[in-house]
């Protein structure tokens, strides 16, 4: 975990190199006559609800010559993404390349799907031996660094302006991250997964359908889909939030990357390798679940009608189905109602799992729920610590079970992370990491014990999942949900329920994830162009059917290489934006203003002590810069690391005057600044 080490770093850099601001203010200073100028900053703590002022003449000359707008970098509360000018458009670049690979794709799945297969299972191989370590010590690190950043001073920082409130109540952000991590997966992998880790465990963790195996097998499934898939998701989402609502971004992965990519503008072809990857990792990630849902529904139909057709034919009519209304509802603005939908379906997925519940094994499951949750954290360590050198067969686990949910999550991170960061705007960094981690992890940990353990205990009573009482007997993963569920009451009712949620699931998701390929293919324009989010939804829909294809009857299987192979790279640029985002929340106006603080009452304690002993008081008074006792003498707040960002631009990118006093833009740059010199120094 070195990479921790890097970003862990909490000093503001001192020394910082003297910028030209600084050394014609010097120069100023060593050969003016007149008197010295106030250096109170020129805007006295700037915020929305302030009067607007203006100060004297000689206070403002100084000013303009070392920040921009007049205002100095502790001062800054913000900028918000919708008050910046941006101009939107097609990025044809990336339309046309990302575009142009996931159509030929598509081509070469449908034309030579067994060819796919073998070349993504060889391909699988390859990253899972040489580079499925970097999964791992991603969904690891996280955790360690988001709540290092929670607890640390970095905390306090508000993902918004100063003074800024949460749109929504917490009540309603825990739903709504609640239904962030709710949906086609639990239903599908709820009884499966357990029951599976049941009868197979992971290497050398216990003997399988012993007493053991029953807690080890919720826990390695609540492991798999609790806090360590929270963090990918939480840094994405912390990481979009405060580019775009406290540094005036727009909400592109590739913004999050632009101060170590050295350029203040997203269409480098650096911005757009990162943000084609970022498309390329949702598609196949988003494609996988309605994949599996899709297989789903095709079982319940299934199920209900008795109607069995050959191979996956009923999943790929499924999908096509589903895309069509998925298309209906991107382009027909029924946007509210698919939402009002949705919080429906959140609420039928909460009775479903009360309904396992009840009329479940209740008393059986009610012990389990606590109990798993330490035997979660008790066996956390062990559960993380397995690797791919602990032999082949630990490789096919970790290649089937871990490091596919790890390779998973980081495809889904940008789609939900966007969302994410979207509700949680205002809260605090502390309060968005607490939130994000354990309110979702708490709520889906208890519903995978709920279908889990009923799954578990069905089996333990008469072999009623697996007849053999073995793996090699288990039922299709996608049929196992109503093979238990046609053991408890109501089946009838029940089933065609679970398959409208699942098409409700399809279609949300994939609307939503489309909007979100959609903005990142048009420069991040809150309201794409519905021609390039259909696009895209044919496009998912084509992987999703590429995968049915390649995979045959083992579709799980061919879903586990194509997302694990096209989600290694973006594995690395989320360690690149740790870095990143480390970087600028060391700078930011909070930070400056925490340092300035520490430091005058360090500074002013030992002055008072040196110079009068037990009596004295603290004051605010000109000091100058040479002085042991300035509190600004080891930080240069005119360098352009912490002033060029909230520097305001027109459409073009040119430098327009603004008034962060009146929060608004002045019609004529008056604001000291040449636009063609990045200094921040003011033109002759």
């Amino acid at each position: 975990m070195c990479f921790l080490s890097i970003l862990l770093s909490t000093r503001i850099s001192t020394r910082v190199p003297i910028s030209r601001a600084r050394r014609i203010l010097i120069s100023q200073q060593e050969s003016s006559s007149s008197s010295q100028p106030d250096p109170t900053p020129a805007t006295r703590g700037a915020g929305h609800n302030r009067k607007p002022g203006r100060l004297p003449q000689a206070k403002r000359v100084l000013k303009d010559i070392i920040y921009p707008h007049n205002i100095h970098p502790a001062l800054v509360p913000g900028v918000s993404i919708e008050d910046q000018k941006i101009k939107y458009g097609v990025d044809k670049p990336i339309l046309v390349m990302v575009g142009g690979l996931i159509v030929a794709f598509i081509i070469w799945g449908v034309l030579a799907p067994q060819q796919v297969f073998n070349a993504s299972s060889v391909a699988l191989e390859w990253v899972m031996t040489n580079l499925g370590w970097i999964f791992t010590v991603l969904a690891i690190g996280l955790v360690f660094l988001l709540l290092i950043l929670a607890f640390s001073r970095y905390g306090r920082i508000p993902l918004g302006v100063d003074g800024e409130k949460p749109e929504f109540s917490t009540v309603s952000w825990a739903a709504m991250l609640f239904g962030a991590g709710i949906g086609i997966g639990i239903i599908f992998f709820g009884p499966y997964e357990p029951l599976s880790h049941y009868l197979s465990p992971r290497p050398g963790a216990y003997e399988a359908a012993s007493e053991e195996a029953m807690m080890g097998a919720m826990a390695q499934a609540a492991m798999h889909w609790g806090l360590n898939a929270w963090a990918i998701y939480a840094i994405v989402g912390l990481a979009v939030a405060y580019v775009s609502y406290r540094r005036g971004r727009v909400p592109l992965m590739s913004s999050i990357l632009l101060p170590l990519l050295g350029t203040k503008k997203n269409d480098s072809w650096q911005a757009r390798v990162i943000d084609g990857l970022a498309i390329i990792a949702t598609l196949f990630g988003t494609a996988a679940t309605l994949g599996i849902g899709a297989l789903q529904i095709s079982r319940g139909v299934e199920v209900v009608t008795g109607w069995s057709p050959e191979g996956n034919a009923l999943a790929l009519v499924i999908i096509m189905v589903l895309s069509v209304g998925t298309i209906a509802s991107a382009v027909s603005g029924v946007a509210r109602g698919i939402r009002w939908l949705s919080n429906i379906n959140l609420a039928l997925a909460l009775g479903l799992a009360i309904f396992f519940f009840v009329v479940g094994p209740t008393a059986f499951l009610a012990n389990m729920l606590p109990a798993v949750v330490v035997e979660y954290v008790g066996s956390m360590p062990d559960m993380l610590a397995a690797n791919m050198g602990e032999g082949e067969e630990m490789q096919a686990y970790l290649s089937a079970w871990t490091t596919f949910y790890w390779a998973w999550w980081v495809s889904w991170a940008p789609f939900v992370g966007v969302f994410v960061a979207k509700i949680s705007r205002g809260r605090t960094i502390r309060q968005y990491i607490l939130g994000v981690l354990f309110i979702p992890s708490a709520i889906i940990v208890g519903a995978y014990t709920i279908l889990g353990g009923t799954t578990i205990w069905l089996q333990r009573q008469s072999n009623a999942v697996a007849p053999d009482g073995t793996a090699e007997s288990m039922p299709a993963p996608e049929e196992i949900f109503f093979v238990v569920l046609d053991k408890l009451p109501g089946t009838e009712i029940v089933a065609p329920l679970v398959m409208v949620m699942l098409a409700v699931f399809f279609v949300t998701t994939a609307d939503s994830a489309s909007l979100i390929n959609s903005q990142m293919t048009q420069k991040g324009n809150p309201r794409p162009k519905p021609w390039i989010t259909i696009f895209w939804i044919l496009c998912m829909a084509g992987i999703a059917v590429v995968i049915l294809l390649a995979g045959g009857r083992n579709a799980l299987q061919g879903l586990q290489n194509l997302i694990t192979i096209t989600a290694l790279p973006f594995a690395v640029i989320i360690v690149a934006m740790c870095v990143a985002l480390v970087r600028e929340l060391r700078n930011d106006p909070m930070s400056i203003r925490a340092h300035y603080e520490s430091q005058a009452i360090s500074n002013a304690v030992v002055h008072g002590v040196r110079d009068y002993g037990d009596d004295f008081a603290l004051s605010i008074e000109p000091t100058p810069s040479e002085s042991d006792y300035a509190t600004g003498s080891d930080f240069d707040s005119t360098a352009d690391e912490v002033t060029e960002w909230y520097t305001r631009t027109d459409e073009e990118g040119n430098t327009v005057g603004y008034d962060y006093e009146t929060g608004e833009y002045i019609a004529e740059d008056n604001s000291g600044v040449d636009p063609d010199d990045d200094s921040g120094v003011k033109a002759d």
